[in-house]
């Protein structure tokens, strides 16, 4: 057993990889002008190239999909010629760079959105008050717009807005693209039972549930190619107003089963226990595992040494690690080398501005 793994080079579907640490995507809220990337954004994500791979923020593929304020999008010329600036800065520094592609759906204020926008979502289900709430600015917290259900035919101009994306993502210079699937979201929303309540093709049973993200899934593989797709889960997640359901670890085996078939890059796991304090059975991890061929990537508040133990269990292949990276953008510098790692300051995750967001140092400064 190595204590080394986690730096080890790892060849992802012909993209080589230096180390196997990735930086998991984080919504930080700093495309300030018309939800496009910006210098700033730039050097932020080049500061923290050390990762292997990086996995964007959250980034809407639709107008519909801009619900928390200030989140970027990819679905237009100047935010295409915005990401590029990102990508050239992290390819030159020497990693690797996939842009997760989120649709917030239901999960939404209708002010946040450019004008037309609208907030639709599979059902018209209204979210539970815990997570209910949606900050504007200049307003604060407001109650959650209600979400009016799509019509079959906007189900697949969604599906469309999700491969046009793609395309403009490799023109934007990403390696790929990762679908948001988890935490809630669209993806996440037509999957579960709790918030999709549709009678079409798009629910009502395990492949009518999963036909969204599978149609969204084949229609990239056939538009940028299969290596460049890849999806992130959250099975028995609960943010948002998700969580189990009768039959979950069948629809998430037929996902896993799906994505294994279309080939694409990477599952990408996320297990967000420690901050929900609701337990992910090993079970379901270890039939993704069995089911999907390709790439795992493991998510969910590690450290450096169960990373390791994860890796040389064969668990999975590559490591994400989330809030670590706030404030140290030498993050595997400071792993390799045991050096203390930096608090973030939890007031300016989402604030705009520097602050909190490109002013952290490295441990060598």
């Amino acid at each position: 057993m190595s204590d080394n793994t986690l730096f080890t080079e790892y060849n992802l579907q012909g993209i080589p990889l230096k180390n196997r640490v990735v930086m998991a995507p984080m919504t930080r809220s700093r495309a300030v002008e018309a939800n496009t990337p910006n210098e700033l954004i730039a050097k932020h994500y080049e500061q923290r190239a050390e990762a292997g791979l990086i996995i964007t923020e959250g980034t809407s593929p639709s107008p519909n999909g801009l619900g928390y304020p200030r989140i970027p999008g990819l679905f237009n010329e100047a935010q295409t010629a915005g990401w590029k600036k990102v990508t050239e800065a992290v390819h030159a520094a020497g990693s690797k760079i996939f842009v997760q592609q989120m649709h917030t759906g239901r999960i939404s204020h209708v002010k946040n959105l450019p004008e037309g926008g609208e907030v639709l979502a599979p059902s018209a289900v209204k979210v539970a008050d815990a997570f209910g709430q949606m900050y504007v600015d200049g307003e604060g917290m407001l109650p959650l717009t209600p979400a009016r259900a799509m019509t079959t035919e906007e189900v697949e101009s969604a599906i469309q807005e999700y491969i046009d994306s793609a395309k403009a993502a490799v023109k934007a210079g990403f390696d790929g693209v990762e679908i948001h699937g988890a935490n809630g979201y669209l993806v996440n929303q037509f999957i579960n039972p709790k918030s999709n309540q549709r009678t079409d093709a798009y629910g009502g049973s395990v492949e009518g549930r999963a036909r969204f993200v599978v149609k969204i899934a084949e229609g990239m593989a056939a538009a940028i190619g299969k290596e460049k797709v890849a999806l992130r889960i959250s099975p028995y997640g609960v943010f948002n107003d998700m969580g189990a359901f009768e039959g979950i670890d069948e629809q998430y085996g037929y996902i896993a089963s799906e994505m294994n078939r279309i080939g694409i890059a990477y599952i990408h796991l996320a297990d967000m226990s420690a901050m929900t304090k609701v337990p992910v059975p090993d079970s379901i991890k270890e039939l993704i595992r069995d089911t999907f061929k390709g790439t795992l990537i493991l998510n969910g508040a590690y450290d450096k040494s169960r990373a390791n133990e994860d890796l040389n269990k064969g668990k999975g292949d590559l490591v994400a690690f989330g809030v670590p990276w706030i404030a140290n953008p030498d993050l595997v510098t400071r792993m390799k080398e045991g050096i203390a790692l930096t608090q973030p300051d939890q007031n300016t995750f989402y604030t705009p501005g520097a602050e909190g967001y490109t002013d952290y140092k490295r441990a060598d400064v």
